[in-house]
Order: structure tokens, then sequence, then C-alpha cells
């Protein structure tokens, strides 16, 4: 499965193969000791994974109903009118899926799956940018992408990548698509990081969005014993970067649109009585003024 995918997540493969995440996870370190696999948080890839890039076919098999329920809550973020970036990778492609839905709203990406998730989106302008298209992730690069955006100004920027850290904060592992997603940071009042557990702790090779800038990270629940990720997130939190957690199960679904949020602690937290619990989901996305919208602050996180 990682020849074929390039990478894969314990959660996913204990699925396929119908057995325990901890059977699965003692197998990956054997086969880790054999010099066939990397092991990476909360999955495995092929050797040298620390430069190499999966390509798109290989990245959209991975975490799929992980990637689905982090679009769903970061499309509640978005209001109508709004003018935003949206960068490349699979999981702003989900959110580009959603974001059809919201009227007046104007997405600048240098995706070309972002773009073709709304082309057909009457009440959605798509502006891209210019630049070299580059085939193993649909994404327009280069000196070109970089100079159209310059001299813009948008409420938010979406980004994804191949790691974060509470250390270095987002990265990826090519320099050209490095350079680009600064630029989009550039542009945004506000930075919104999607990304599943599985790359919380993983470090790449060229940093774009350094921890201080990131203004909330919107990423799944991690399974119970990862406590990598645990400890990712609260060092997360601690630098004051806003989490909401979204969940993956059932009970998530729902009608086109606003999607529902399920109040999910941080890993290692004690979740209160329902009433009382206001987590950071539901106080990063509730509804209110913008400037009171995800206000949530590391007290808070610290309290539950």
């Amino acid at each position: 499965m990682v020849r074929a995918n390039g990478a894969v997540s314990l959660r996913e493969l204990a699925r396929v193969v119908q057995t325990s995440e901890v059977t699965v996870r003692r197998d990956v370190r054997a086969l880790e000791a054999e010099g066939l696999l990397d092991r990476r948080h909360g999955g495995a890839v092929l050797p040298g994974g620390f430069t190499r890039e999966s390509g798109f076919p290989q990245k959209s098999h991975l975490a799929t109903a992980e990637k689905t329920a982090i679009a769903d809550l970061a499309a509640g973020l978005v209001d109508e009118g709004e003018a935003i970036v949206v960068g490349a990778g699979t999981t702003t492609q989900e959110l580009a899926r959603r974001l059809a839905r919201v009227p007046g709203l104007t997405v600048v990406t240098n995706s070309l799956l972002v773009a073709q998730a709304l082309a057909h989106a009457n009440r959605v302008e798509v502006v891209m940018t210019g630049g070299t298209l580059r085939g193993s992730n649909y994404a327009l690069v280069g000196s070109g992408a970089e100079q159209s955006l310059q001299g813009l100004r948008v409420t938010r920027a979406f980004l994804s990548g191949s790691g974060l850290t509470a250390e270095r904060g987002l990265s990826t592992s090519n320099m050209l698509s490095a350079s680009v997603d600064r630029a989009l940071v550039q542009a945004a009042a506000e930075v919104v990081v999607l990304a599943d557990h599985t790359k919380l702790g993983t470090d790449t090779m060229f940093q774009t969005v350094p921890t201080d800038v990131i203004t909330r990270l919107v990423t799944d629940e991690p399974p119970a014993h990862d406590d990598r990720a645990a400890t990712e997130l609260q060092a997360l939190a601690d630098q004051g970067v806003q989490i909401a957690v979204a969940g993956t199960g059932q009970a998530d679904a729902a009608p086109p649109g606003r999607q529902p949020r399920r109040d999910v602690p941080l890993p290692g937290q004690r979740a209160r009585h329902p009433g009382a619990l206001r987590s950071a989901a539901a106080a990063g996305l509730a509804d209110g003024p913008p400037q009171d919208r995800g206000a949530v602050r590391v007290a808070d996180l610290r309290r539950r």
C-alpha cells in the first residue's frame, strides 16, 4: 500500500486489513527495521520521505475521511461576500468543493484543482495566479505566481502542507511551492492551516508559515494513543494558535450548507458536561461579529 500510494495512515491501514492500529504499528516498525518504509507520525511513507513529496494521486487516497471532516469545519469560517486565498493541496481541494455554496465569494488560488472545484459555482468568482504549472500537485508556482499576488489583500488564507510542528510551523518538501505559499500568506489578514493528524509533528525541508503567523489550525481528532499528536496540539495552543478539531463520525453528516461541529476536547484533556464545554471548534466558529469569531484563547484550552 505504501508503494502504491506513497504514504498511508495507520488508521486507514487498520481499516483496510481489518485489524487494530496497535497491530499495524508493530508491523510498521518491523518493516522500517528492514528498510522498506519510514515511519511518520500516524502513518508511514517510502524511505527518504524527509525530502520526497508524494504526488496528487498518492495524497488523494491518504486520510480521506479526516480531510473531509476538516473541510466541513473550515468552510464554516467563510462568510458571504468575502475575498480569500486558497492554496494547493488535497485538503484545500475538499474545502473548495464546499465553498461553491457560498454566494458572493471571491477565491484567489494557484491551484488548478481548487479552480476546477469552483468552476461551475455561478456565485463564486475565481481569480488564478500566473506562474508555471507544477504537474505533481497541479499548482502554479514560480516568479509569475508570486508577482501576481503582490498588492493583494484578502481576509484569510487557507493553506495545507506536508508537515506541521510547533517549533517551525507549516512546512513542505518543495522549494517552489513553499515560496508561493509564503506569498499567499503575505496577502491575508489571517492564516488558517488545514492539516490532518498525520501531519502533526512532521517536519519537512522548507518552512512556509511560522507558528507565530498561524491564526487557526483546523485538524481532526487524533487517535487516543497518539501522544505525539496530543503533545504537538498542546504546544501549538501554548503558542497562541487557535485549535478547531473536526470529528470524522457519521453523526457529523448534514445537508449541504453550514456543517455541524462536534465539540471535541484536545487529546489528553477531560471533557466536561456537554452544557459546560466550550470547545475550540465551537468557540472558533460560532456565529457572531467577525472580530469575535474564533477568539479561542490559550487559557480556554488549558482550562479544558
